[in-house]
């Protein structure tokens, strides 16, 4: 587990200042008062002042409630949200570091489910708009690799972003079988560059064949797989047999084949992020307590929601962390499933 030593915590004066620093740019963006270039600048100081030295020794983000939080899932563009809500999005949530998940570009073709799921289904920016993106904004922002699988250039448009420093396959949202020959070859880039994959598993519409998908963990022992959405979510529970139904509540009987893919296999691991994330956590808080414990080196946060505010009234991220504190008391766990997780994971 890694350890971190010299933490800069800010003082509450400071603090304070900070996020009426935050306020004042948000308001004038809000009145088109200075322009968008101005808007990031302004927040990429900032950002950058929340990650200030070197990246193991962060300073606490004042909004986060005292701890390191770490997103590994959010989206640009995110059905046509602005740079600047995003921006204050993330600061609202209390987040210090975050990792974008571009889409693939935009075709037509059954992997696309013929263009209906370009841009991830949500109008999301892809690879060069979170390279530059995360570029702007130094330290406080990542990003990630993605092209449609089935394409024939997928292998080197990914491999051109993972040369620039991208730090994640992701999100592999198409629907393709999880097994696939092409899937494999992506599987494969991952090894080699020692990035993770994060997957969207949505029955009969991407990712396809999750029963299948041990054979993939087996095969490919040195790729770090990253587990996400529906279908993942839903096959927590040993019982789940209807698998149309995506957001399944009540009960949950431990032993499904996502609790043993994570139990069993050293190189898959889950992530906490979306809808289908939280009511996996809210639909039976008894099993979701053992459950965050039992795999609390596995498991990893991410938002991947698409609100404007960041606040917990209408932020499913922030109910996740919200949740999160709520069924793990335990200061240490919640380090692993905020912070250590997706540092040692992800390599960043």
């Amino acid at each position: 587990m890694l350890q971190f030593r010299g933490l800069k915590v800010v003082r509450r004066g400071q603090q304070t200042r900070r996020m009426r620093d935050v306020q004042q740019v948000t308001a004038k963006s809000e009145n088109r008062s200075v322009s968008r270039r101005e808007f990031l600048r302004t927040t990429a100081i900032m950002a950058a002042g929340v990650t200030a030295g070197c990246s193991s020794t962060p300073t606490l983000n004042p909004a986060s409630g005292g701890e390191l939080i770490l997103d590994i899932h959010q989206h640009l563009d995110y059905h046509h949200r602005t740079d600047e809500q995003f921006v204050t999005h993330q600061w609202n949530m209390g987040v210090n570091r975050t990792i974008l998940l571009p889409a693939g570009r935009p075709v037509d073709r059954p992997s696309t489910n013929n263009g209906v799921s370009n841009g991830l289904e949500a109008t999301c920016g892809g690879n060069e708009r979170c390279f530059q993106f995360a570029r702007e904004h130094g330290k406080a922002y990542l990003f990630g690799a993605n092209e449609v699988p089935d394409l024939p250039d997928a292998i080197s448009e990914i491999e051109r972003y993972l040369k620039r420093g991208a730090v994640v396959i992701a999100e592999q949202k198409f629907h393709v079988e999880c097994d696939s020959a092409e899937m494999q070859r992506i599987y494969s880039l991952a090894a080699h560059y020692n990035v993770p994959v994060l997957m969207h598993w949505q029955f009969e519409r991407f990712n396809t064949s999750f029963e299948q998908f041990y054979k993939m963990l087996e095969k490919f022992p040195r790729t770090r797989f990253v587990g996400h959405a529906q279908t993942w979510w839903a096959n927590i529970n040993k019982d789940y047999s209807n698998w149309k139904d995506l957001y399944p509540k009540g009960k949950v009987t431990p032993g499904g084949i996502t609790d043993r893919y994570l139990s069993d296999y050293p190189n898959m691991f889950g992530d906490l992020s979306a809808g289908s994330g939280l009511n996996a956590l809210r639909r039976d808080e008894d099993h979701a307590r053992d459950f965050l414990h039992r795999h609390q080196n596995k498991l990893i946060y991410g938002s991947d929601c698409d609100d404007l505010t960041g606040l917990p009234d209408k932020c499913q991220g922030a109910q996740t962390i919200a949740m999160i504190r709520k069924l793990v008391p335990e200061s240490s766990v919640r380090r692993k499933l905020f912070w250590d997780n997706a540092k040692r994971v992800f390599r960043v």
